[in-house]
This record gives structure tokens, C-alpha cells and sequence, in this order.
């Protein structure tokens, strides 16, 4: 790469010529005004309450730890298994 060939097309384009912007100071306009539309609204809210809700169903934890104290939380052998071998075939190697 010849950086001296840049150098010479950057100063034909005034490449590296820098520019001040002029700031007029003005400040917003009474008139200048800016709306959320109805779907940004519903989304706002949808997240809120999304990330207010808790990630773990306590009342079926509850159910699962009642049964378990009592002994009557039984748990197929077969539903254990085919949970398995599908957590298994979902992998990618």
C-alpha cells in the first residue's frame, strides 16, 4: 500500500480539512414536542410487567414440596427417561 498515493488524493478531496459547526445556542421551541405511539406504550408496559414477574411458579413449587413432605410425590421412571433422551437429541455436536 503507498500511503504517500493517499496522502495526495486525501489533500485533492480536502479529506483531512476539518470544519467548525457554528452552534447557534437556541434552545427548543415551545411548539417542539415528541409522541410514543399506542404499540411503544403496550410494550412499555408488557416489560414491566414481564420483569416484575417472577421467574419460578411458587405455587407449583409449594405443591411439589407438600407432596414430597407427605410421600405421595411419585415420578414415572419412564417420563424421567424419555426427558432424557429428549434433552439429549436437541444437543448439536
Amino acid at each position: 500500500m503507498r500511503i504517500d498515493a493517499y496522502n495526495a488524493i486525501s489533500q485533492v478531496y480536502q479529506a483531512n480539512a476539518t470544519s467548525k459547526v457554528n452552534s447557534t445556542g437556541k434552545v427548543a421551541s415551545a411548539n417542539d414536542k415528541f409522541d410514543i405511539s399506542d404499540t411503544a406504550k403496550t410494550y412499555s408496559v408488557a416489560k414491566t410487567a414481564v420483569a416484575e414477574s417472577s421467574d419460578v411458579r411458587e405455587d407449583k413449587i409449594a405443591d411439589i414440596k407438600a407432596r414430597i413432605a407427605a410421600g405421595t410425590y411419585a415420578v414415572s421412571a419412564e417420563d424421567v427417561a424419555d426427558k432424557i433422551v429428549n434433552s439429549v437429541s436437541t444437543l448439536t455436536f
